[in-house]
């Protein structure tokens, strides 16, 4: 499939994790270990239009789950990007520790 056609380009973005340049970190959960993770985020559920997420794992492994695409295994080396209103899950690998990194365009002037 030749560069840029809209499939090549869908799967580029599926599995990006670096943010656009414009982004800005506004906000951070808690940490999390896997007795304390809210059932919340064991089930589909998703940011804001205009919100992005960087789930960022600082001991063990987390299962990311996306609607129609393969489980991700985030690490303290492969944190993974939350894309906006994507519904998403995650799921403990063992003991886990981590936390929701919140970041917003604002170059675009979302959440002002």
């Amino acid at each position: 499939m030749p560069p840029g056609t809209p499939m090549q380009t869908s799967l580029k973005a599926d599995l990006m994790t670096d943010f656009p340049q414009t982004l800005t970190k506004y906000s951070e959960s808690p940490e999390f270990t896997q007795d304390t993770i809210p059932l919340a985020l064991r089930r589909d559920h998703y940011t804001k239009d205009g919100v992005w997420g960087k789930i960022v794992v600082t001991e063990g492994e987390l299962l990311y789950l996306r609607e129609d695409l393969p489980a991700q295994v985030v690490t303290a080396t492969k944190p993974a990007t939350i894309f906006p209103t994507e519904p998403h899950s995650v799921s403990p690998r063992g003991n886990v520790r981590f936390k929701v990194e919140f970041y917003r365009d604002d170059a675009e002037g979302s959440l002002q």
